[in-house]
């Protein structure tokens, strides 16, 4: 079968599966030098603070895929298309590819299921690809951005797919092509969270409230803020997850760490409780002592009480 793309997908008689005939994650490229972008700390640390306090209720961690950074190929048509989300959640999936291994890349006509949930980030010169039609004037991150020329295709338009000639940007596939429910945009430049809500066929922008939760996911019992506090050793404004009540989620350091303070302060109080008891015996002690002493004063035994 040939497509109108060019790509041709061999086929037999009877149809193999999807699965035994499509690239998967062994045969697609892990990497792309060419991308444009530089990493800096704070995409290494803040994926690793949402995965590690993610808490979902109604599935066990070997039921989901979080991932930061990695290849997200989402067009069968074009198989080298891909978007690289700097954290998405996949809900429903087995942490390990196939069961047993580590993922190199998500290829989403093999895991069979579309992220459930993407945030990015706000980086210099990303501002407009992250955002498309939802970009503002204010969504600028430094003036030495502005005069800069943008990126081929980096503009929203209306288009149709099969009239793409480039990759399409990142708001129109999680938006059209992998219809990802929830996107959220955050700058930590500004500290602004931004939140687009799939409704119908169109991404719509959500309120955002002020305090934690500053957006609760319904479908997934959650909800997200922005948390200033220290992370592996550094200070700064960071989007945790946290309970409907505003509750921050732990780490497994803090967690570690927590268990270890109730621990020392079981054990505190247990030392406690076991002074207070010889103190009250000792209490008792002397009481006794000064009741003998006074018997006798009266000339009485006290043995004979």
């Amino acid at each position: 079968m040939t497509l109108a793309t060019g790509y041709s997908i061999p086929q037999e008689d009877p149809p193999r599966s999807p699965r035994e005939t499509l690239p998967t994650m062994y045969d697609l490229p892990s990497e792309f030098p060419e991308e444009p972008g530089l990493p800096d700390v704070f995409h290494d640390l803040q994926p690793q603070l949402l995965s590690r306090t993610l808490r979902l209720t109604d599935y066990s961690q070997d039921n989901y895929f979080t991932a930061s950074d990695l290849n997200l190929y989402y067009d069968v048509h074009h198989p080298l298309w891909h978007k690289r989300p700097d954290w998405f959640l996949a809900v429903g999936v087995p942490f390990l590819y196939d069961g047993h291994d580590l993922r190199r890349s998500y290829v989403v006509w093999q895991e069979g299921q579309a992220p459930d949930l993407v945030i990015e980030f706000l980086s210099p010169r990303t501002e407009r690809e992250d955002l498309g039609r939802f970009f503002e004037e204010r969504d600028w991150i430094s003036e030495n951005t502005r005069n800069l020329e943008l990126e081929p295709n980096s503009e929203e338009r209306a288009v149709r797919p099969d009239e793409l000639t480039l990759p399409p940007s990142k708001l129109t596939v999680y938006e059209t092509y992998l219809r990802v429910p929830h996107y959220i945009v955050y700058s930590r430049y500004t500290q602004r969270l931004r939140y687009f809500k799939l409704v119908g066929s169109q991404y719509q922008e959500q309120p955002v409230g002020n305090t934690a939760p500053m957006i609760w996911l319904t479908d997934l019992n959650l909800g997200l803020g922005i948390w200033l506090g220290t992370f592996e050793h550094t200070q700064g404004h960071w989007l945790r997850w946290c309970d409907e009540a505003g509750q921050w989620f732990l780490t497994d350091t803090e967690q570690e760490r927590l268990a270890k303070e109730q621990e020392r302060l079981a054990k505190e109080q247990e030392r406690l409780a076991k002074e207070q008891e010889r103190l009250a015996k000792e209490q008792e002690r002397q009481r006794a002592e000064k009741l003998a002493a006074k018997l006798r004063e009266l000339g009485m035994n006290p043995d004979d009480v």
